[in-house]
């Protein structure tokens, strides 16, 4: 059964035995867009995100979608995968390492800082281009309301789509004046690191994050005097 469909049967059983359902928790797909964001690989130029912790800041004309709606869990990260060929594959493969990624939660400070608050395991790739491969997570990431979810990549990953004019734009853990050394490695893989996300760049990422939402409680009754 699909990890979507396994999640909805549990969530829905916790509801039924526990509470109303309008107390029961909600899943929503973080980073899913109206557009989906299409790799360029294996297309030349074949794009691809390396050694940098990223985060989609703006699809269009909404800064919401990479947004946490709510206080929840994350329990699931999807990444799209390009199809990179063998040229290209041993092109980035000499450079950088195997495809590896990660999803990591960020909170947002002044000045274009943000801190990692939560971040999954590194998933290798390799084997998974040319598809929208889900990973759960053996550990559910807590989040909350206003956290971003970010794209964390330690070597390189072909999740990124041709230059867009749309308005669609993400950010970059690399300083100002670094937006075009791709080589350096800027992945911020530690809880707690704190950096700026100074480069923007016109293109889409392609990942999303599976949020169960927390549940809420029923109110507490007003005491009648009796």
């Amino acid at each position: 059964m699909p990890l979507r469909a396994l999640i909805v049967a549990a969530c829905a059983a916790l509801a039924c035995a526990l509470a109303p359902s309008a107390a029961s928790a909600k899943i929503v797909e973080v980073g899913q867009a109206p557009t989906e964001a299409v790799p360029t690989c294996p297309a030349s130029p074949c794009l691809a995100v390396s050694r940098t912790t990223g985060y989609q800041a703006k699809v269009v004309d909404s800064r919401a979608h990479y947004v946490i709606p709510e206080n929840g869990r994350i329990v699931a990260f999807s990444i799209r995968l390009g199809s990179p060929n063998k040229r290209q594959i041993a092109f980035f493969e000499e450079n950088f390492g195997k495809a590896s990624a990660g999803l990591s939660v960020i909170r947002r400070g002044d000045r274009l800082f943000g801190r990692i608050v939560a971040s999954s395991p590194i998933f290798q790739l390799s084997n998974y281009f040319g598809q929208t491969v889900q990973f759960p997570l053996d550990r559910a990431l807590k989040v909350e309301k206003g956290n971003i979810i970010g794209l964390t990549v330690p070597s390189w990953a072909p999740a990124l789509s041709t230059l867009t004019e749309d308005g669609s734009s993400w950010r970059a853990s690399r300083a100002l004046r670094g937006c075009d050394d791709t080589d350096r490695q800027t992945a911020q893989t530690t809880v707690g690191a704190l950096t700026q996300y100074r480069c923007l760049y016109r293109a889409r990422l392609t990942y999303t994050a599976t949020l169960v939402t927390a549940p809420r409680p029923n109110p507490v009754p007003e005491d009648d005097g009796r």
